[in-house]
């Protein structure tokens, strides 16, 4: 006999528990058992003041980004209407029922704002790391290091020669990103090379063909990893400049060593790291041994000579070339 539904919504009361509906085996439960943020209002406590309207709780805030992260919810907005609607994100975030998400511009507000100052995420990044340490799972011998390219949210058409004057007073750039750029700018007193191409929408990223295809504006986020189980140690967004992601290295590697005091006896890399001061620090420096495949620079691609192709001459006390010429410096 074909069944019907003996009752519609309109119960007044209902007798509901988030707990019950959410799988012994579901991917939240499993991450809700190795997070512990019981010290994160004490870490925030000098960036709130004593007086005034409650905020929202940061913890929920928190539970909500990791949610986006484990389900690749970029967009805030879509975080809070899928916190709203999903059972499971509720139960995660300690939202009960009736409790309001938090609307999408508060984490905006928050993330350049109490969250930059006081470097949380950097603070929860450690904290997990801890947990991680006290599990064994880092065993700080080996580690290797790599960066991925990531797209930034700037057009290709909003994009200038570096060399090209750009008027930054002008009100259509002062974004908080041109501000953040020149800010640096006085900061590093001009210090790097000006770019092949400028977004004068986030002026911070850097014209990169590197993933292949058409160039575009792009930042890396490098990773220094260990490598008993594959365990990120720490982690450094630069632009995506070969230079920045090399020199991003030495950044982590000391971090890590100041904050755990941990420091490998080995470092695995690809050629990018196998410059001669790079794999001078790493020996003279660092000590650490490395696992990191020479940037030989000895093949031509021009008429010119190689290193290999001179030969010391022992009356002379000199190298020349073939051609018998002394090499000059």
């Amino acid at each position: 006999m074909m069944g019907q539904l003996s009752s519609g919504q309109d119960r007044l009361f209902y007798s509901f528990n988030l707990e019950d509906h959410i799988p012994a085996n579901h991917l939240l439960r499993s991450i809700d058992r190795c997070l512990d943020l019981s010290d994160l209002r004490h870490y925030l406590a000098d960036f709130y003041s004593p007086i005034g309207r409650p905020s929202i709780d940061p913890e929920l805030m928190i539970r909500m980004l990791i949610v986006g992260y484990c389900y690749g919810i970029r967009s805030e907005r879509r975080l809070c209407e899928e916190a709203h609607l999903n059972l499971a994100y509720r139960w995660f975030c300690r939202l009960s029922l009736e409790d309001e998400v938090p609307n999408h511009s508060t984490f905006s507000k928050k993330r350049h704002g109490r969250f930059r100052d006081s470097d949380l995420l950097r603070w929860l990044f450690n904290e997990v790391l801890r947990r991680c340490m006290d599990a064994g799972l880092v065993k700080g011998e080996g580690f290797a290091v790599d960066a991925s390219i990531i797209k930034a949210d700037a057009s290709r058409q909003r994009g200038v020669p570096g060399d090209e004057p750009v008027n930054w007073s002008d009100p259509s750039l002062s974004t908080r990103a041109v501000r953040e750029y020149l800010e640096a700018l006085d900061e590093e007193a001009l210090a790097e090379t000006l770019p092949k191409r400028l977004s004068l929408t986030d002026p911070q990223a850097r014209w990169t063909a590197a993933p292949g295809g058409p160039a575009f504006f792009a930042y890396s986020t490098n990773y220094l990893i260990d490598t008993e189980h594959g365990v990120i140690v720490d982690v450094e967004p630069t632009p995506a400049h070969r230079t920045a992601e090399v020199e991003s290295t030495k950044t982590m590697v000391d971090r890590v060593e100041e904050q755990f005091d941990i420091k490998p006896e080995r470092l695995i890399g690809d050629t990018a790291y196998g410059t001669a001061p790079m794999l001078a620090w790493m020996v003279e420096e660092k000590d650490i041994e490395p696992h990191v495949p020479v940037w030989d620079k000895t093949e031509r691609k021009n008429d010119s000579f190689s290193s290999n192709d001179f030969r010391w001459n022992e009356e002379a006390e000199e190298y020349r070339c073939p051609t018998g010429n002394a090499l000059r410096s």
